[in-house]
């Protein structure tokens, strides 16, 4: 089921929080995102296989998939845009994604010519026009992957952020707002300090974001962060975080000695 984000009777955001059930499986938790505006559509990092039904289903309630403009990806992992071919098949959008990945998402396709559909974001991102609003595809390259995209919606002051926020919490969990952001960096830590590159990514990241109007940062996994103060605290969590190979030592790279 979905959770309006946002709603000013013209645009229009929801969320997908319980299409993964981690029940039934051992899939990681993974979250997509639907932006509606005076009739047209978008949906960020719809995901794999594994999601692809039941958000075609349930975003009917809200948007035709038929009339779907764009899918937006943060980057390209397999849950973030595994069951691109599917929606090429569904609808007539079009993959925004980073240039460094055009070439990549033909693989996850039927093998039909598909590039008059596959546009390249350019390093220094781009405004992306979706009914009367600009969604901004905003850089957030080794976050974590070479060529990444944050996605901002200015309308609703969201910062659609893929994998910078990510908490591994349950999908019921997934759904519950962060408020108090001190009780959410215990699902935070891990991920982050494997998953983003440097620290010196991070606080390049956070002078931008701090010239953004911000009232909801919204990962790819897990929960969201609503509201100024836990936005800032965000902020300034990742400014200061030590991660990625900022932890990498010689221990790090030695041969293998166990079995599989």
């Amino acid at each position: 089921m979905a959770v309006e984000l946002y709603n000013n009777g013209k645009h229009v955001v929801h969320a997908f929080y319980d299409l993964v059930d981690d029940r039934t499986t051992s899939a990681v938790q993974c979250n997509q995102f639907l932006i509606v505006d005076s009739g047209h559509g978008a949906l960020i990092d719809p995901g794999g296989n594994m999601t692809y039904t039941g958000l075609l289903i349930d975003m009917q309630k809200y948007f035709s998939s038929k009339n779907l403009d764009y899918i937006l990806a943060s980057h390209p992992d397999p849950d973030i845009i595994a069951s691109v071919n599917k929606w090429f098949v569904a609808s007539s959008c079009k993959v925004l994604i980073s240039s460094l990945w055009t070439r990549f998402v033909p693989h996850f396709t039927s093998g039909k010519d598909n590039t008059h559909r596959i546009v390249g974001i350019p390093d220094e991102g781009a405004q992306i026009t979706l009914g009367s609003c600009r969604i901004a595809a905003i850089p957030a390259h080794f976050m974590h992957a070479e060529g990444n995209f944050q996605f901002y919606d200015p309308i609703a002051k969201i910062l659609f952020s893929g994998d910078l926020g990510a908490s591994l919490v349950t999908h019921q969990q997934a759904a519950e707002p962060v408020r108090d952001f001190a009780s959410n960096v215990q699902h935070m830590t891990a991920f982050h300090k494997r998953y983003i590159v440097s620290g010196k990514i991070c606080r390049l990241w956070a002078h931008m974001a701090r010239q953004l109007e911000i009232e909801q940062i919204v990962p790819q996994h897990g929960r969201r962060f609503v509201g100024k103060q836990a936005v800032t605290d965000f902020i300034h969590w990742v400014e200061n975080l030590e991660c990625g190979i900022d932890l990498m030592t010689q221990n790090n790279y030695q041969l293998p000695v166990r079995p599989i």
